[in-house]
């Protein structure tokens, strides 16, 4: 972590939003409530208007005024901001992503007002899934509310499980690590596997499908875990979701805990996130790297001469969500008229080149031409790359040619 940064994780969906915060001095992130007391994080999804005043409100004290007919109350923000829904709420017509901008500052700002944190200095937000339509909602988002590229993260509940996961004692996780969600009678679990063998170590994550938990609760539960433990050394157990808290699980919870650590709660996604924000800073001092379904399966670089030696330059980096993942570099071109691009699974040692020929390139001598270079991912195993002709200042002009290619895994 780095000092006196103060992280701030939101677990978002359609229903509830869960704040946590994190900055030097804390053994682990904590959880805003908002009910003085209270182990209720749950903030209710809501906007609401006083007509009279024209005041906002949200979160709880929306929910109690949605009750009278002083206020207009939106709900399921998210949804609404994908929907690219404009809202009219007395006489004025909003666009749903500002409404969402809106309630999100409100509650990033939480830990502060409550006198916990400082101000965020980076904001992560987590969801259940990730896609391109909620991405580009967020990104939206993040530019309201004035969080750059550097200091803003979207991760799916996953990857906030494998931050969250990772960031406790090594004992915790010394062997595989399992999460699992129940909300009402619907089960599932997010299997953690770490490969030793690789630095940094790669860690996957493999999700089971939606389980109905049939009567009796607690002995099909204890049937699940006992076939997934089958074979497996388990460190230990996370369990999530309002499913849980009933009071049915006696035999499940003691199968758990033979020779492994249980842990149940509720905000588990919003402290992942918090810790993913930390990990960030640590750069290349986080030991692991996640291959998720939305991550780069790969790493692209291209090998350049500096300052008398040979390096490699990397352009994308496997294990970085490919919807956000770009690179870009200038260059000067020395040898033929062709740039070689060098792509490298996470855990292998081998890399294995790709040429691109730069035909109807102008002949010049020898180093007197730039190159602008990007890089995009267009899925988690193919990036797009773009070759632009700079010239060479006022020798050799520009002739802004582009050449374009695909690479993939």
């Amino acid at each position: 972590m780095e000092k006196d940064s103060c992280y701030v994780g939101i677990d978002l969906n359609d229903s509830y939003a869960m704040v946590s915060y994190y900055q030097s001095g804390m053994s682990e992130p904590g959880t805003v409530s908002m009910i003085a007391g209270s182990e209720n994080f749950h903030i209710p999804a809501l906007l609401a208007r006083r007509g009279s005043t024209g005041m906002w409100y949200y979160g709880e004290e929306a929910k109690k005024m949605a009750q009278t007919s002083e206020v207009i109350c939106v709900d399921a923000l998210p949804k609404r901001a994908i929907a690219a829904e404009v809202i009219g709420v007395g006489g004025e017509s909003y666009e749903a992503v500002d409404l969402l901008a809106m309630f999100l500052r409100k509650i990033t700002e939480l830990p502060q007002k409550l006198g916990n944190a400082a101000k965020a200095d980076r904001l992560v937000i987590t969801v259940e899934r990730l896609t391109k339509e909620n991405m580009e909602v967020f990104w939206k988002v993040a530019e309201k509310l004035e969080f750059s590229e550097g200091n803003f993260m979207v991760l799916d509940h996953k990857e906030s499980f494998y931050y969250f996961a990772l960031s406790q004692q090594e004992q915790l996780w010394r062997h595989d690590v399992f999460l699992y969600v129940c909300e009402r009678d619907l089960v599932y679990s997010c299997a953690l596997k770490r490969d030793q063998s690789t630095r940094p170590q790669v860690v996957t994550i493999q999700e089971s499908g939606r389980r109905i938990l049939k009567e009796p609760k607690d002995q099909s539960f204890t049937d699940i875990l006992a076939k997934e433990f089958e074979s497996r050394t388990v460190s230990s157990v996370y369990l999530v979701g309002d499913g849980f808290d009933s009071g049915w699980m006696k035999n499940s919870i003691n199968f758990i805990c033979k020779g492994r650590r249980a842990f149940m709660g509720q905000n588990l996604f919003s402290k992942g996130a918090c810790y993913a924000g930390a990990a960030k800073d640590r750069g290349d001092r986080w030991p692991f790297i996640y291959l998720g379904e939305n991550v780069m399966k790969f790493n692209l670089s291209i090998q350049v001469n500096e300052a008398g030696r040979s390096v490699f330059f990397n352009l994308v980096s496997a294990g970085k969500n490919w919807f956000e993942e770009k690179g870009s570099c200038e260059v000067i071109l020395s040898g033929s008229p062709a740039v070689e691009f060098w792509k490298q699974l996470p855990d292998s040692r081998e890399a294995v080149a790709e040429t691109v020929e730069l035909t109807d390139l102008p002949e010049r001598p020898d180093r007197t031409t730039r190159l602008f270079i990007s890089a995009k991912p267009l899925s988690d195993d193919k990036i797009g790359i773009e070759i632009k002709d700079l010239g060479f200042g006022e020798m050799f002009r520009a002739t802004n040619r582009v050449w374009k290619y695909i690479v993939v895994m």
